[in-house]
């Protein structure tokens, strides 16, 4: 494992990669400290315990790294990204012309990617305006104020700054995934979760509960091996390709395989299901009522309702993210025009139906995976006094964004003839 990460930094073109990468991230974890202008930081400090990991205000805390609670420039973070893309991924379903724009390849892509940032700068003001209010209820309650001079406006350039801020961090994940190794966006996720690990810690070894000291570490252990054993699992299909004569010379040729993952959407249902969840909750917490506040403690990240509503956005998501990644009839379509065929299986429409039901099948277990290991965790947290939020979903997303950024790794070093990661 040494002899490959000193093979990464020997080739010139991915040492910078990775610097570029890791400066990125910096600048995204420096402005996690940087308030937003107008803000009482005392009055701030004051509130820290409305951002315990038991409700969702925690919870989302965990995602910004640390940031909202801080009241950062970075206080949204990239989950109204996650949101945008969410939505216009659904749309795209139900919307003839987004339909369209998708089938268009390239092009099509990039003016959806273009209505995702436009829904992004919506989503992040609105939310800015629900949080400088939400600020301001919770320092009212503690007798501080939030902005010292609350007008028009202070509150316009607060959420003007926090507006800008969801944009800068949106602009520094496509670099990433541009100029950087692996998925930008997701990276930021990781290094949200990653930078709250020292504070999960120190809560899991001042916890007075024993028991929960003993068992965290090893479901923690148990919970990564599983992630990695399925995330690694794959079933191979096996195709066979026609011998073709171009010219005077036979081409093609000889069998493979295609490899169909257990778990082809990765980590992305459980973000899209935890954004999700996340909206109940912190619209009920901004509407500063009895049911409101009845509302919000309903879908408590660590209450059963949210548990189960997240288990089945999980399941709906891997199936509809997989069929958005995995087309059957486009696979099939292309054996055909290459010479490809699934031994016992004809080309065309019966290649399709068995490819399909080949991925069903799979994808249900791959499902309840992501789902048992979003939620089992966090189920035993809750028999003990744990006091902090650092469950399945958080894990989950940490080994899933790094499996995925070493696969990428290791395919760069595999097109220099250096050994990988997996050997």
């Amino acid at each position: 494992m040494l002899g490959t990460f000193l093979n990464a930094f020997r080739i010139a073109d991915l040492r910078k990669k990775i610097a570029f990468t890791a400066a990125m991230m910096a600048v995204y974890r420096f402005g996690a400290y940087i308030p937003a202008p107008g803000i009482n930081l005392d009055a701030v400090k004051g509130i820290q315990s409305n951002f315990g990991g038991s409700n969702v205000l925690g919870f989302l805390n965990l995602f910004s790294g640390g940031s909202l609670s801080r009241f950062a420039i970075f206080a949204l973070g990239i989950m109204p990204y996650i949101t945008a893309s969410i939505i216009l991924q659904l749309l795209q379903v139900v919307v003839p012309s987004l339909e369209k724009l998708k089938n268009e390849g390239e092009v099509g892509q990039q003016k959806i990617t273009q209505y995702t940032r436009y829904l992004t700068v919506g989503l992040a003001f609105a939310q800015s305006i629900g949080y400088v209010f939400l600020f301001r209820s919770f320092a009212s309650s503690a007798n501080t104020k939030i902005i010292n001079n609350f007008n028009l406006g202070s509150v316009l350039l607060i959420v003007l700054t926090l507006t800008a801020g969801t944009v800068f961090v949106m602009w520094l994940g496509e670099l990433i995934t541009q100029r950087g190794i692996g998925n930008g966006i997701s990276l930021m996720i990781f290094a949200s979760i990653v930078a709250r690990i020292p504070h999960g810690v120190n809560a899991w070894w001042n916890n007075p509960d024993q028991v929960f000291k003993v068992m965290m570490p090893l479901i923690a252990l148990a919970v990564i091996a599983a992630i990695v054993y399925i995330q690694e699992g794959q079933r191979r299909i096996p195709v066979q390709y026609a011998k073709r004569v171009v010219g005077r010379r036979m081409a093609g040729g000889g069998s493979t395989y295609l490899p169909l993952r257990v778990n082809m959407a990765g980590v992305i249902p459980v973000i899209f299901a935890a954004s999700l969840m996340a909206f109940p909750p912190t619209i009920g917490q901004l509407i500063q009522s009895k049911a409101a506040r009845d509302f919000s403690v309903f879908f408590n990240p660590n209450g059963t309702a949210y548990i189960i509503g997240e288990s089945v956005l999980i399941v709906l998501f891997t199936y509809f993210y997989t069929a958005v990644t995995f087309n059957p009839v486009e696979q099939a379509d292309n054996l055909k025009k290459y010479g490809g065929f699934i031994p016992g299986v004809r080309p065309g429409r019966p290649t399709a139906e068995y490819l399909d039901r080949i991925l069903a099948r799979l994808t249900f277990p791959g499902a309840l995976y992501l789902a048992a290991v979003a939620a089992l965790p966090t189920i035993l947290i809750n028999q003990t006094s744990a006091n902090f939020f650092f469950g399945g979903t958080s894990i989950l997303i940490v080994v899933g964004v790094a499996l995925d950024t070493m696969k990428q790794l290791e395919a760069q070093l595999m097109m220099r003839n250096y050994e990988g990661f997996l050997k």
